[in-house]
């Protein structure tokens, strides 16, 4: 079975202007499908790739493939951190945020300095490590998949093409507009019973 395309959780312009149509066509239509495209290329190539899972050909892969069902995955956990309504953390996510940073405010001050700061292309990304939460960034196409004890609970797209045709290159309008107004706090909040990977899976 080939990999597909998942559609969006929204109406591509549900966001007003926080991110634009314009944007989820070019990034969700134009480059999440490119590695739909490549990694289903790679796959069918080798006879020994078939019938893995996306999560299966990220932890086991290097290189090209690698960097494709990566960048699958990423996408599509991406998307389901995202809320076009604006929503709050709550019960056990609120404690948890407040026990590691003091504040929600504080917490979305440590991710955008997270994304802001990461250099070149990448990702940010809230995950839950031994019980605790933290915050962390991941290279290009790398993934908390990819890391043994990353529960992700949110991530977030640093990658140029996420920003550019609604911010330009400022980087941090576009991390402080998504963090303070668009993230699915009820998405990272379900991600806490450590099934978030499965949640961006697609069966092989």
């Amino acid at each position: 079975m080939a990999f597909i395309l998942p559609d969006l959780p929204y109406a591509k312009d549900a966001f007003g202007d926080i991110l634009s149509a314009e944007t989820f066509d070019y990034h969700h239509g134009k480059h999440h499908n490119a590695y739909v495209v490549k990694a289903n290329e790679l796959v069918a190539a080798d006879p020994a790739l078939q019938g893995k899972s996306l999560v299966e050909l990220i932890k086991s892969s290097k290189g090209g493939l690698f960097n494709q069902v990566g960048q699958i995955w990423n996408h599509s956990f991406y998307w389901h951190s995202l809320s076009p309504e604006k929503t709050a953390p709550s019960g056990e996510l609120l404690d948890k945020i407040n026990a590691a940073f003091g504040s929600v405010d504080a917490l979305i001050e440590k991710l955008k300095a997270e994304a802001v700061g990461h250099f070149a292309s990448g990702w940010a990304a809230l995950i839950l490590k031994d019980g605790n939460l933290e915050v962390t960034s991941y290279h290009d196409a790398d993934t908390p998949v990819a890391h043994e004890g990353h529960t992700p609970l949110l991530i977030l797209d640093v990658w140029e093409h996420a920003y550019y045709i609604d911010y330009r290159n400022a980087r941090p309008n576009y991390a402080d507009r998504v963090l303070k107004e668009a993230i699915n706090w009820d998405f990272a909040a379900q991600n806490l019973d450590g099934e978030g990977v499965s949640r961006a899976d697609q069966p092989g």
